[in-house]
């Protein structure tokens, strides 16, 4: 069963509301459990007052409590500015919220605009789709156009074929230290500097290896993939003039018949969907440092704090309250053991409290790391226009199973994100006559190319980065998804700064995998 584009990211968008919810959750277990922490330290130094005073003679509980209580007392003070801290943090990240929701109702709104004004569009072009179809100059262009793209295809396909000769039938050369060493010292090329002894010694080293026949193998093996990439860049260039004239006729037909304000809504449209984009990524960014903040505090990471329950801690745990303790339970009686038993108890707690943090630590950690990795193919989602509502998913699974695997950890970030690209596929009618307006090279690249739809052939990542007037947020020559830097072995989501937009995005901040 297939997805349309519009669902499958409302599918990630609840997803992601569901880590940010299960974050917020976490950050305030752990921050209850350091204010409960806190206060079984404060029952913990009660107790050892009551046994001071039962075993101590008044001078030394008078020194005794005085330690405690201002060790307790300064805990105290700063878990009051610790809670302020964190409510202001919480806030931080609770307005971040708000602002987010608004911003991905608001681009559905507008994203459901452009679906209706593309429907105008697909009714007005299959009026006239057939008659432009069968204009001699129109024709002419498109049947051009299709050529060059599938000449620029077997060039590329040609460039990565070398490339992969050049990286298996070079591994031997590359695994020979004293092969690699008189390569990279250009031997025997007018790049070699070197002393009359030193090139004796490598004149026998290059005797030993075979250099000398071997080098030219190396030197073609190298040289050969330079030069077919070279052409298929230029054959791309020419393939993408190609298809921007085949849009220009398409535009100046459709604008005749009066179709232009139509174009101009979708065009519109398109360009609020990329302004709340860049609004969405700004505020991910906000709520990411907010949520830092709320996790960092919510696990008693403030300096002040953290150094006065150090004290507190210091303070109960000193040599004489060791001796008093080991004492009472030398000597046995009615009222040492309770208060004992009620010291041990609160020390138990406090174990047991310690551990449980540790694990929503750890939780905690994998909800940002999965958080980040899912906003990275948002982004590549939309830069790819797999949002638009013309594209389609034949695994429905992705928002159900799939889904579900890479919030477990099941599969990384770049696994998931690959399946999205090998299912996807533009909807039929969209490679017809003004049915791919506003999609890169109006929808014609599933029609033209020759690889299998869906599939993953890659353009180079500077060839063309996007279009204008309507045109793609981002994507190489024909929009396919294989050309995002997903399927390159990271994510182009711009973070806080980075440099970046839908058309040409920044590298984030470990996004490699």
């Amino acid at each position: 069963m297939s997805i349309r584009g519009p669902e499958a990211l409302a599918s990630l968008d609840e997803a992601m509301r569901d880590i940010r919810r299960e974050e917020d959750e976490i950050s305030k277990r752990l921050a209850r459990s350091a204010d409960r922490v806190s206060k079984i330290r404060e029952s913990e130094a009660e107790l050892l007052r009551q046994l001071a005073r039962l075993r101590l003679d008044p001078a030394v509980q008078a020194e005794l409590d005085g330690a405690i209580s201002t060790a307790e007392s300064n805990a105290r003070a700063q878990l009051q500015t610790h809670a302020k801290d964190l409510a202001r943090a919480e806030a931080a990240v609770a307005a971040t919220d708000a602002d987010l929701a608004r911003l991905t109702a608001e681009r559905a709104a507008a994203l459901k605009q452009f679906e209706i004004h593309q429907a105008e569009l697909k009714a007005l072009a299959s009026k006239l789709g057939t008659s432009i179809a069968r204009d001699p100059t129109f024709a002419a262009k498109r049947e051009h156009a299709t050529e060059l793209a599938d000449i620029a295809a077997q060039s590329m396909r040609k460039t990565e074929q070398a490339e992969a000769d050049r990286d298996s039938k070079g591994k031997p050369y590359r695994d020979d230290p004293l092969f690699m060493y008189l390569w990279e010292c250009g031997y025997e090329t007018a790049n070699y500097r070197a002393n009359n002894l030193v090139r004796y010694l490598d004149g026998l080293v290059a005797d030993l290896v075979g250099f000398r026949k071997s080098r030219p193998n190396f030197a073609m093996l190298n040289e050969i993939p330079l030069r077919l990439r070279e052409h298929a860049e230029r054959q791309i260039a020419i393939a993408h003039q190609a298809e921007a004239e085949v849009d220009a006729l398409e535009t100046e037909a459709i604008d005749a018949a009066g179709g232009k304000p139509i174009r101009d809504a979708m065009e519109s449209a398109q360009q609020q969907i990329d302004a709340l984009d860049a609004q969405m990524v700004a505020t991910e960014d906000r709520r990411d440092a907010a949520a830092r903040a709320v996790a960092s505090l919510s696990q008693g990471q403030n300096p002040a704090f953290e150094s006065a329950l150090g004290d507190l801690a210091t303070a109960l745990g000193r040599e004489d309250i060791q001796i008093l303790l080991a004492d009472a339970r030398r000597t046995r009686t009615g009222q040492d053991d309770t208060i004992v038993a009620q010291i041990d108890d609160a020390r138990a707690r406090a174990r047991e409290e310690d551990q449980e943090t540790r694990e929503q630590k750890e939780r905690l950690k994998t909800l940002a790391a999965r958080r980040r990795e899912l906003e990275d193919i948002q982004w590549e989602f939309k830069k790819q226009r797999f949002d638009d509502p013309r594209s389609t998913f034949r695994e429905d699974r992705l928002v159900g199973d799939m889904l579900n695997d890479f919030l477990r950890g099941g599969i990384t970030a770049a696994t998931y994100w690959d399946k999205w690209q090998r299912s996807q596929n533009w909807s039929a009618g969209t490679a017809d006559w003004g049915g791919g307006v506003g999609l890169p090279n109006n929808g014609r690249q599933r029609a033209n190319t020759p690889w299998p739809q869906g599939g993953g052939f890659s353009w180079p990542d500077n060839s063309f980065g996007g279009g204008s007037g309507g045109k793609p947020r981002g994507g190489g020559f024909g929009g396919n998804p294989g050309s995002g830097s997903g399927s390159n072995g990271g994510f182009s989501r711009p973070r806080s700064g980075s440099v970046g937009t839908r058309k040409h995005g920044g590298f984030k901040t470990g996004g490699g995998f």
